[in-house]
């Protein structure tokens, strides 16, 4: 496989609403994130990726785009945005944007084009199909489904046909089978790498061909399941190769895709080193492992056992062949550390143990903001306190079914969006030092004692872990490029495996859980380098401690 900077690099996910306010408005913004760059700089991150800066009217905070060329009132100017990518690459850091084109905002001329005559030039720039029957309004044209819930189809009296939302109903899905559509979004993603960006991050990007017969969802698919009717639809490849040759090409780039539906096989289809389409993916088989029948809100305990076997499964079936992006969390998942790790007397140890082990796995890792300090899972005590749509959407559904409100805050507690999106946390003082006015969102009040000016001065801090690991991955290739090979499969405490490769032999050890557990006798003699319990030095010891994570070289 060749070796390129996206596959070396470290990226950190900016999630601009909530990480710096300058101007005391309560919100994030670019001029926020400005004055943060030596912080980001510290971590030792090559590549940044930033949530969504488009105009937009946030019904789906900046995922429903009303101007592609222009920046969020909120966030700023073009101007700041120049500013911004300016100062990422005085620091050597790469720009990834969000590229949002399964669907527009309904506040986009396009749509408001679109919706207002079926004789519109722009009619078949989006979705529309006239409903079923007799009825005023007729029936939807068939039974999807809308990720936020409710049907995916919306009724427009002005014209009497249905539009296609796969998302929110102020998210109308646009019509890639229009050329016209593909060459307005190509010249738009030019324009932005004219401007100095480093590549895209694209959301939903397996969505945008839909099966022209638009037949029901079967009762055993779920929304994104890999075989719906609009997921890796027919003529996507052919899309994906047009946008890398016609909006790609001539760019030293990056592309990550999210990719709903993906499985190993299909994923070789979409980032296959010999297919000339995307770089790497993001799938979803891990963001699942605590889902009762892929639905999110009814939660299951994670077992290690399956999640070794997800991992392990993506790990070899793209070997050699095609690229992993690893996360342990985003802007759409809960913390990492409340999730996968031990909020509670282990937060620390587990926080490093989870960046160790996203870190030593082959891909590109991603590091979403506050994921370096350990920050957490937030519990509002009310539904008024969530601004997140889906969030919102399952609460009422969920009371209408006849839920009890306990029920579903607690699962809304553990799985809510919103828990990603609490304001950075910067210090003790004043709302977390996010900023002087009144927050969009409220604060985590555990800021007082986990925020950055406090993890700056502990040398055992999460933050200090972290740079230290940023540093030790890029001095051991072998963590980029080696194999894997998982040892102690049916452990149900140790997640252990070989990487080899670049001319080292490396064995890394994560203990999940807060018991004492025996390693793994690999090779001869392991002698720990790196661990989260301080300096390597000396033979790997037999036990490891309640959360430990180590890695030992085996030559």
């Amino acid at each position: 496989m060749r070796k390129t900077w996206w596959k070396e690099g470290i990226v950190y996910q900016l999630y601009p609403r909530s990480f710096m306010d300058s101007n005391g408005d309560g919100i994030g913004d670019l001029r926020g994130i400005l004055g943060r760059l030596d912080y980001i700089a510290s971590l030792g991150v090559d590549i940044v990726w930033l949530n969504p800066v488009y105009a937009s009217p946030n019904k789906d905070n900046g995922y429903d785009i009303s101007d592609y060329e222009n920046v969020m009132e909120e966030f700023g100017s073009l101007a700041d945005f120049d500013a911004l990518l300016a100062g990422f690459h005085a620091r050597g850091i790469k720009v990834v944007m969000d590229l949002v084109v399964n669907h527009s905002s309904s506040e986009h001329p396009w749509f408001r084009e679109s919706r207002s005559s079926k004789t519109s030039p722009k009619r078949d720039w989006y979705i529309w199909k006239p409903g079923l029957g007799p009825g005023k309004p007729p029936s939807p044209p068939n039974n999807w489904k809308a990720c936020f819930t409710g049907p995916a189809w919306e009724f427009d009296p002005g014209t009497e046909e249905y539009y296609l939302h796969l998302f929110a109903v102020e998210q109308p899905d646009l019509n890639w089978e229009n050329p016209a559509v593909r060459q307005a979004v190509f010249a738009m993603m030019r324009r932005w790498f004219e401007r100095g960006i480093d590549g895209f991050r694209m959301d939903v990007i397996t969505l945008l061909s839909k099966d022209p017969s638009y037949r029901n969802l079967r009762p055993e698919e779920g929304m994104f399941s890999p075989t719906a009717p609009y997921v890796y639809g027919p003529r996507l490849h052919e899309f994906i190769r047009q946008m890398r040759q016609e909006a790609l090409s001539g760019f030293d780039i990056m592309t990550v895709g999210e990719a709903p539906g993906t499985t190993v096989e299909k994923a070789l289809e979409l980032v296959g080193e010999d297919r000339g389409e995307l770089d790497m993916l993001f799938q979803f088989e891990l963001m699942g492992i605590d889902h009762t029948d892929g639905d999110k809100w009814r939660q299951r305990p994670i077992s290690l056992v399956e999640m070794k076997s997800v991992i392990e499964g993506w790990q070899l079936g793209l070997a050699g062949r095609a690229w992993n992006s690893n996360y342990f969390m985003n802007h759409d998942q809960p913390r990492s550390v409340s999730r996968f790790g031990d909020d509670g007397a282990y937060r620390s140890e587990s926080a490093k143990a989870l960046l160790l082990l996203n870190l030593s796995l082959c891909g590109t890792p991603y590091i979403y903001q506050g994921e370096e300090l350990g920050m957490a899972n937030v519990a509002f005590p009310s539904i008024k306190d969530y601004r997140d749509l889906d969030t919102l959407n399952y609460h009422k559904e969920a009371l209408a079914a006849g839920a009890g409100e306990a029920k579903v805050m607690a699962s809304i507690h553990y799985m809510s969006r919103d828990n990603a999106r609490t304001p950075m946390q910067w210090s003790a003082g004043k709302n977390a030092g996010f900023t002087q006015g009144e927050p969009w969102i409220g604060l985590n009040p555990d800021y007082r004692t986990v925020n950055v000016e406090a993890e700056e001065a502990d040398p055992a801090s999460v933050l200090h872990f972290t740079r230290s690991l940023t540093k030790f991955r890029k001095a051991h290739p072998c963590l980029v490029y080696g194999s894997f090979e998982l040892l102690a499969r049916e452990d149900p405490r140790l997640f252990a495996f070989i990487r080899e490769g670049e001319g080292e032999r490396l064995l890394v050890e994560v203990n999940f859980s807060g018991q004492a557990t025996a390693g793994v006798a690999a090779g001869k003699s392991p002698r720990l380098i790196f661990s989260n319990g301080g300096a390597g030095g000396g033979s790997t010891p037999a036990m490891l401690g309640p959360w430990e994570a180590r890695i030992s070289a085996l030559n």
